[in-house]
C-alpha cells in the first residue's frame, strides 16, 4: 500500500531529518520535492495546493528554524498536513474500535444508501458492510436496486448468502420506487436494524441517473449516504465526489481498493469536506475497516500503523487459540508446533509484507540500506521458505515436533532428517537449513507471548511497537544490531549512528514517530 508515494516522501524528507540546523533553502528543497511526488501520484492540483501552504505556513516559522531538533520537527509538520488533508484532526487522540464508524442509531431502522460509478466496488462493499455490521449484532437486509444489470442484483444474492444476511427478492422491474415499496414491506415484517440499498451506477456522471437516486433518496430517506470510490482513479475522485455531493449530498466517503493504492483519499476529503469513513482493504468479506486519517497518514511515511494491525487481530484471533498460543509462548516453549500455530494466526492479519509495513519495518529496513525492490524480494524470499517449513513440519512426527532437539543435537537427528527430506519433498540441505534458521528465530518468537496479549486486548494496546524487539536476535550480526538500535523509534533520544562509507559523507538515519 502507497509504495511509491511512501518512497518518494521518505527520499525527500530524509535529509532533514538529521540536520541540526534547517535553512529555509533546505525546507524549499524539499517541499518541491513533496510537490513532485504528490502530483505523480496523481493527487488533486487543489488538495496539492492547500497540503503544500499548510506545510509552508508552520515550517518557515521561527519555531521551526530555531528548535532542538529541527529536521524531526518538519516531519512532524508534514505528518499533520496529511492527516488534515484527509480529513483528520492532527491533535485529536486516537482510539481503538472493532465497530464500524457509522451513523447507526440501535433500536431503529437505518437506512444506508450506497452511491458511485459504475465498476467502484458498491456492490463488494454491501456485501462487506453487511457482514461486518452482522458481527456487531446487528440484523442486515441487502436491497439490490443497480436494476439494469441482472449480474450486480445475482452478485449481491451471492454475497448476501455468503455474509448470512437477509436479501430483498425483486420481480423483474425497472422502477426504483416499486423496489422501495418492496423494501418498506420486508422492513415492518422482521424488523430490521440495518437496510443497505446497493444503487446503480454509469461509467460516468449521468444526469438521467442523477435524478432517480435523487427521488429514490427522498423516498427511503437513508441515514447514511456514503459515496464509494475507488482509491486507483487519483485526481479524478475529487471531481466524482463533487458531483455525487452537489447533486445528492453524501454524508460520508468509503474508499474501495486501499490495500492498491490511496491516490483517491488525498484528493477526496478537501474536495467536499466530508469524512472519509470506510475502507476497502481486501478482498475477503472481514477487509472492510474504519479510515483513519492518522494512521493512514502514518503508513504513507512509512512509519506503521499498529493500532490498526491490533483492530484486525482483536477481530479475527479466535480467543482460545490466542489463549493458547500466549499461554505456551510466555512459558517459553518454542516449537516446531507452536510455530506452525503462531504462523496461521499471523497469516489472519495478512501477508508477511502488509505486516511488516504496518510495523514500520519497511521505512526502518530502508535505511539500513535494502531499496524497496531488495525488501519485496527479501520478503517474497522469507514467504517461500515459510512454505517449505510448512512441508517440513508436516512430515514430522509428533514427538519432533514437541521437541526439536531431537533434529539437532540427538544421535538419530541426521537419519530423522533424511526421513523428513523424503517425506516433504525438499532437498536435505533445505531440512538442515530450516533447523538452523529455526534455531535462530526461536529467540524471537519468545518474545511473541506479550505481543499476543497485547493483540488480544485493544484497550491495552500501545500506539506503536519497537521494530528491534521483534528482529533484535534473528542472529543479525554485531554492526547490524548496532544499526538498528540506533534507529529505532523507541532510541530516538539516544544519538543517532553515523555510518562512514568509502566514498559517502555521514548520514544520520531514521527518524521519529509521532
Amino acid at each position: 500500500m502507497f509504495d511509491q508515494l511512501t518512497e518518494k516522501l521518505q527520499d525527500s524528507i530524509q535529509f532533514l531529518t538529521g540536520q541540526s540546523k534547517i535553512s529555509e533553502a533546505n525546507i524549499e528543497s524539499a517541499i518541491q520535492d513533496i510537490r513532485k511526488a504528490l502530483l505523480s501520484a496523481d493527487v488533486s492540483l487543489n488538495a496539492v495546493k492547500v497540503f503544500i501552504d499548510r506545510v509552508e505556513k508552520e515550517a518557515y516559522g521561527e519555531k521551526v528554524l530555531r528548535g532542538i531538533k529541527p529536521g524531526e520537527q518538519v516531519v512532524k509538520i508534514i505528518n499533520d498536513s496529511l492527516i488534515e488533508i484527509l480529513g483528520g484532526d492532527p491533535n485529536q487522540e486516537q482510539e481503538l474500535s472493532t465497530e464500524l464508524n457509522l451513523n447507526i442509531k440501535k433500536g431503529s431502522v437505518n437506512s444506508i444508501m450506497l452511491l458511485g460509478l459504475q465498476g467502484s466496488g458498491k456492490t463488494t462493499l454491501a456485501g462487506k458492510l453487511a457482514y461486518n455490521l452482522k458481527a456487531q449484532g446487528l440484523k442486515i437486509l441487502l436491497v439490490p436496486c443497480d436494476l439494469q444489470r441482472p449480474a450486480a442484483i445475482k452478485q449481491l444474492s451471492i454475497l448476501a448468502e455468503s455474509a448470512g444476511v437477509d436479501f430483498l427478492e425483486i420481480p423483474a422491474t425497472q422502477n426504483l420506487m416499486e423496489v422501495a415499496s418492496l423494501a418498506e414491506k420486508q422492513i415492518n415484517e422482521n424488523k430490521y436494524d440495518v437496510v443497505i440499498y446497493d444503487t446503480a451506477g454509469r461509467l460516468q456522471i449521468d444526469t438521467d441517473l442523477m435524478a432517480q437516486l435523487l427521488v429514490f433518496e427522498k423516498k427511503i430517506k437513508p441515514s447514511e449516504k456514503l459515496l464509494v470510490i475507488d482509491s486507483l482513479i487519483g485526481q479524478e475522485s475529487a471531481n466524482v465526489a463533487q458531483a455525487f455531493d452537489m447533486q445528492i449530498g453524501v454524508t460520508a466517503v468509503a474508499l474501495s481498493k486501499l490495500d492498491s493504492d490511496t491516490r483517491g483519499g488525498l484528493s477526496i476529503a478537501e474536495a467536499i469536506k466530508k469524512p472519509i469513513k470506510l475502507a476497502s482493504v481486501g478482498e475477503k468479506l472481514e477487509d472492510l475497516e474504519n479510515f483513519h486519517p492518522h494512521r493512514i497518514a502514518s503508513r504513507i511515511l512509512g512509519m506503521g500503523d499498529v493500532l490498526s494491525l491490533v483492530e484486525r487481530a482483536h477481530k479475527r484471533f479466535e480467543e482460545e487459540e490466542s489463549q493458547r498460543l500466549e499461554a505456551e509462548l510466555m512459558k517459553g516453549n518454542f516449537n516446531y508446533e507452536t510455530f506452525i500455530s503462531a504462523q496461521n494466526m499471523m497469516s489472519k492479519l495478512g501477508d508477511m509484507g502488509s505486516i511488516a509495513k504496518m510495523m514500520g519495518m519497511g521505512s526502518m529496513m530502508k535505511q539500513m540500506g535494502l531499496s524497496s525492490l531488495q525488501q519485496e524480494n527479501l520478503i517474497q524470499e522469507s514467504s517461500r521458505k515459510i512454505i517449505k517449513f510448512k512441508a517440513a513440519i508436516g512430515s514430522m512426527t509428533k514427538q519432533e515436533k514437541l521437541n526439536p532437539r531431537l533434529l539437532y543435537t540427538d544421535a538419530s537427528s541426521r537419519s530423522r532428517k533424511q526421513r523428513i527430506a523424503k517425506g516433504s519433498g525438499l532437498d536435505s540441505k533445505h531440512i538442515d537449513q530450516m533447523v538452523s534458521e529455526f534455531n535462530k528465530m526461536s529467540q524471537m518468537f519468545k518474545t511473541m507471548g506479550p505481543m499476543l496479549s497485547m493483540f488480544k486486548s485493544p484497550e491495552t494496546a500501545p500506539t506503536s511497537l519497537d521494530p528491534l524487539a521483534l528482529m533484535q536476535n534473528l542472529g543479525l550480526s554485531k554492526k547490524q544490531k548496532k544499526i538498528m538500535e540506533q534507529i529505532s523509534p523507541n532510541n530516538s533520544h539516544k544519538k543517532k549512528l553515523t555510518i562512514n562509507k568509502k566514498g559517502q559523507k555521514p548520514q544520520v538515519k531514521g527518524f521519529k514517530n509521532f
